[in-house]
């Protein structure tokens, strides 16, 4: 078999593809970047970078990959043959890479912008963002002092179901939830502002198992409160409680029971959501805290590694993970910095600099590239091996963005202007842009509409507290 792998690896390296992840063979002797596209019979379909698809035996990959592939509900690309339901089942999508799968969108929009399909008017008020799987929508916001975890059937815009999942968090930015919430299958995970972490049923919202994260785990709610989404994993659920008991820790997914907490790891929670990764042939979970970035064992929470970090206020940007190198961000003048994992498991600063001063609109991995807005310059590419600045532009505001068929979808959040700009090294390429209508009257004046855009199934979806916006981006 290891012969077959490095055979296959060989004759069918995979460059680094848009929404690429590292998979590594059962050995632990090769590794290679490819997205996955769907698990059938035993067999894993991978799309390299140039569209052509690789299908071979799930036996081929490393124990942890095939744990992903079975927990990951990855459907066929839009347009493929036997093409399913579009699936987001999670924060910046099924590989955290904010990439979207679908193909053939609209390349340049109407004058007025999109056709709007439908705005659901009762979400309730926070920045949760969608999690969509099986034609539903599943969001959080708060009702009242009560914030309830929300499904939407994606067709029509009317609410299935809402489940209360516990108290909002008051604060003069915006009083409800921030997290997005999970699908795992028939079972959707949702983590409250106070730390109250459920496992609801897909179908209904009735409640399977719930725990909380400062009484049970330990933990203190930061000061915006709870924001990361939960990241399962296999059979785990992976969260940060924060604290002394272990800063991140795993759940048994099915039960809530607790796993494991990292008890060489006890830093606060922060704002950003853990990654998966695998070095060496071993699968990690990294967290950025304030002043840390951390590696821990998938199978123990026992510390892997640890590099410093000069964040203040809070830090949110999820980290980027590709060939070795971790990308993290931070707003409020800190910047950015890479780190390289060598063969002895230590990381070592690649580079630091402002190039990329991200508060919390996101950074996006496209190619060799990174893109996203800084507070010190606006949008910019930054070249994700060096850090060096390629190009900026002032010509939108301040806000998120999201990534979907060569295009990224950039929303302003002062005024909710949506941007559509070609994804290109060569700098700003704006197509088409409109105004979000209508926007809430409900948003405190210090919040601004910090929801990100989501493209999945041919639609955009956007939110501006207890609204939710649904266009048709296909056309």
């Amino acid at each position: 078999m290891k012969i077959l792998f490095a055979i296959f690896i060989i004759s069918l390296t995979i460059p680094a593809g848009l929404s690429a992840r590292q998979w590594t063979s059962a050995d632990g002797s090769r590794t290679f970047q490819g997205e996955l596209i769907s698990f059938k019979d035993g067999k894993v379909k991978v799309r390299r970078s140039d569209g052509k698809n690789l299908v071979f035996s799930i036996e081929l990959l490393s124990e942890s990959d095939q744990q992903f592939v079975k927990s990951i509900p990855v459907q066929p690309a839009q347009g493929s043959e036997g093409a399913g339901p579009a699936e987001w089942p999670r924060w910046r999508g099924p590989d955290i890479s904010d990439h979207s799968p679908d193909k053939g969108l609209l390349k340049e929009w109407p004058a007025g912008g999109p056709q709007q399909l439908w705005v659901f008017k009762d979400a309730g008020l926070g920045y949760s963002g969608p999690a969509i799987s099986n034609g539903k929508l599943f969001t959080m916001g708060a009702r009242d002092a009560t914030i309830f975890l929300i499904a939407i059937d994606c067709t029509t815009g009317k609410e299935i179901w809402s489940q209360e999942i516990g108290v909002y968090l008051r604060n003069n930015w915006g009083d409800g939830p921030r997290g997005t919430p999970t699908v795992d299958g028939e079972r959707v995970y949702a983590l409250g502002a106070r730390g109250k972490l459920v496992c609801a049923k897909t179908d209904d919202g009735s409640i399977i198992w719930e725990t909380d994260l400062v009484k049970d785990l330990g933990g203190k709610v930061p000061g915006w409160g709870y924001c990361e989404s939960p990241l399962i994993d296999g059979n785990q659920l992976i969260c940060t409680p924060g604290g002394g008991k272990g800063a991140i820790a795993a759940l048994d997914k099915m039960t809530g029971k607790t796993i494991w907490q990292s008890g060489e790891v006890k830093d606060g929670a922060q704002y950003s959501s853990v990654i998966p990764i695998e070095h060496g042939g071993k699968r990690q979970y990294v967290q950025l805290f304030q002043k840390t970035l951390a590696g821990v064992s998938a199978e123990t929470g026992d510390l892997v590694w640890r590099s410093g970090w000069t964040g203040r206020t809070a830090v949110i940007p999820t980290p980027i993970y590709r060939d070795n190198q971790i990308y993290i961000a931070s707003g409020y003048g800190i910047g950015c910095k890479a780190v390289k994992l060598g063969s002895s498991g230590k990381a070592e600063d690649v580079y630091k600099n402002e190039v990329m001063v991200n508060h919390h609109g996101g950074v996006i991995l496209v190619g060799d590239h990174l893109y996203g807005h800084s507070d010190k310059g606006g949008w910019k590419c930054q070249e994700f091996s060096t850090g060096k600045e390629i190009w900026s532009s002032n010509k939108l505001g301040k806000g998120a963005i999201h990534y979907a068929d060569g295009m990224f979808y950039c929303l302003s959040e002062k005024d909710g202007t949506v941007a559509l700009v070609e994804a290109s090294t060569e700098g700003w390429k704006e197509k088409s842009r409109f105004t979000l209508s209508p926007q809430t009257k409900r948003r405190k004046p210090a919040g601004k509409i910090w929801t990100h855009p989501v493209v999945i199934g041919g639609n955009m979806y956007l939110r501006d507290q207890e609204l939710i916006h649904c266009y048709n981006v296909r056309g």
